[in-house]
């Protein structure tokens, strides 16, 4: 009987060392990224890269199980849309990714042990280390799932669903260019156990500007740079935008639009399986 007993000791040890669904996805994830960042291209390279986007839709599928959300189509995606460290909008969040018809709505699905792995990869961009820390950032929103810079002007104060562990709401502004303006984006995070589900929504509604804000954004604007700088213009600026969003953030909630805004949000968690 020797023999049966080892041959369970054999089982049971290869069953403790096997892959999880989340290391074979990154596994899987990090040998296309090696073979994609340094191939040539053209349109067998173009084809390879769609298949292999296939592949890890698949593969984050194993990870995130069957999900379903409320008022998105089912034909999901992965939320990496390329692999080639070369190409703008690498490293977006590993995750699944429902899109509405007209892409004005993206819910990203993934799991807490992915979201702590992209948080330590995205470190040197100024992504906090921690999961709280990071969904309260403008960076998280900048770096998650679109090509385009995100800042944030507003923490948006929702209730957490009984069946979630955390939720996190804000507004913000999205562009490749100034990022000075009435914020119209919301971004809503919910976690429930060890699954994360991220909703972005753009367009959400019409906010306006605060005067007290711009004051000071163009007081701080007016303030002489010194010529021995060479990024002083660009501190000058950077300076000015925390300054107002600062004051964004303080004065929104007596806002006529604000509640608007924190129903916009509570909204979105509507679509999720938290119940």
């Amino acid at each position: 009987m020797k023999w049966l007993a080892t041959v369970l000791l054999l089982a049971l040890a290869t069953r403790a060392h096997a892959a999880s669904p989340e290391q074979h996805y990154l596994e899987m994830r990090d040998r296309y990224i090696a073979k994609f960042s340094k191939s040539e291209t053209d349109e067998e390279a173009s084809r390879q890269h769609t298949a292999a986007l296939e592949q890890l839709t698949t593969a984050i599928r194993a990870v995130t199980g069957p999900v379903a959300i409320k008022g998105m189509p089912a034909n999901a995606t992965s939320n990496v849309d390329t692999l080639d460290s070369r190409d703008s909008g690498f490293g977006h969040l590993d995750g699944l990714a429902f899109d509405s018809e007209a892409e004005k709505t993206r819910v990203v699905v993934t799991t807490t042990t992915l979201l702590k792995q992209w948080l330590r990869k995205h470190r040197e961009d100024g992504l906090p280390p921690t999961i709280d820390a990071a969904l309260r950032s403008s960076e998280f929103y900048y770096w998650a799932i679109y090509d385009s810079a995100f800042a944030k002007y507003a923490d948006l104060p929702i209730a957490k669903p009984a069946g979630a562990n955390a939720a996190f709401a804000v507004l913000g502004v999205r562009g490749n260019g100034d990022l000075k303006g009435a914020p119209s984006e919301i971004g809503v995070v919910a976690i429930q156990g060890e699954k994360v589900f991220y909703v972005n929504v753009r367009d959400a509604l019409k906010t306006g500007l605060i005067p007290s804000c711009e004051t000071i954004y163009k007081q701080m604007m007016a303030k002489p740079v010194s010529k021995k700088d060479p990024r002083g213009d660009l501190k000058r600026e950077d300076d000015a935008m925390a300054a107002h969003t600062k004051c964004f953030a303080k004065a929104a909630p007596q806002q006529p639009w604000f509640a608007a805004a924190v129903k916009k949000a509570q909204s979105q968690l509507d679509r999720l399986p938290l119940r």
